[in-house]
């Protein structure tokens, strides 16, 4: 099984207010990504909060997904990773978590499944989208590397764990534009959500 893992910890600073509640598509961002995810192979959806945990949870109970809060997000991006890898290390069921980024509401469900399908038939440790030369997001990460994410170097990230797995990732081409879309700024907002 793949376990969903959704990032959506920080304080959303150069935007100004949550990203996962922005609006898009007559939806908010966390709410069209978990739309997505939930019409894919994934097992289970968890999503990683961070600050502000208790008002966002309140705000997103309707959402058929676990919660997890990381107490010590001010550490950055990889401390909500490990937050997930902890919970699923003791969850045999798991065979690797598919992550992204809550500040990636153009997620495609087919692309999803396309790359579990991969991740199953290359036994690859990680299975990432690249579109026009960019890697974008979701990555699937293998449980067989959750303890080096537990030990990644916290200035370089899960870069540091793709960085030493160049051999055993799979990369797959596609032209879904949406894998590199990071919308975590108002002008970004108005470019790729209004279209100004």
């Amino acid at each position: 099984m793949i376990v969903a893992v959704i990032l959506s910890a920080g304080e959303s600073s150069r935007m100004g207010r949550p990203k996962a509640l922005l609006p898009v598509d007559g939806e908010t961002f966390i709410g069209r990504i978990v739309g997505a995810l939930a019409r894919t192979r994934v097992g289970k959806i968890i999503v990683v909060l961070g600050h502000d945990a208790e008002r966002l949870k309140r705000r997103l109970e309707y959402l058929a997904v676990a919660f997890l809060v990381n107490a010590d997000y001010m550490s950055g991006q990889l401390s909500s990773l490990q937050t997930a890898v902890r919970r699923l290390q003791s969850d045999r069921e798991c065979d690797g978590m598919l992550v992204h980024l809550v500040d990636h509401p153009y997620i495609s469900s087919t692309l999803v499944d396309t790359m579990i399908e991969r991740f199953y038939e290359s036994n690859k440790l990680i299975v990432v989208p690249h579109y026009q030369g960019k890697r974008g997001h979701p990555v699937i990460f293998s449980r067989a590397l959750f303890a080096e994410l537990l030990n990644a170097p916290p200035d370089q990230g899960a870069k540091a764990v793709v960085n030493a797995h160049r051999d055993e990732t799979l990369e797959i081409e596609t032209d879904d534009a949406g894998i590199a879309v990071d919308i975590d700024t108002p002008e970004l907002y108005r470019r790729h959500v209004k279209g100004e």
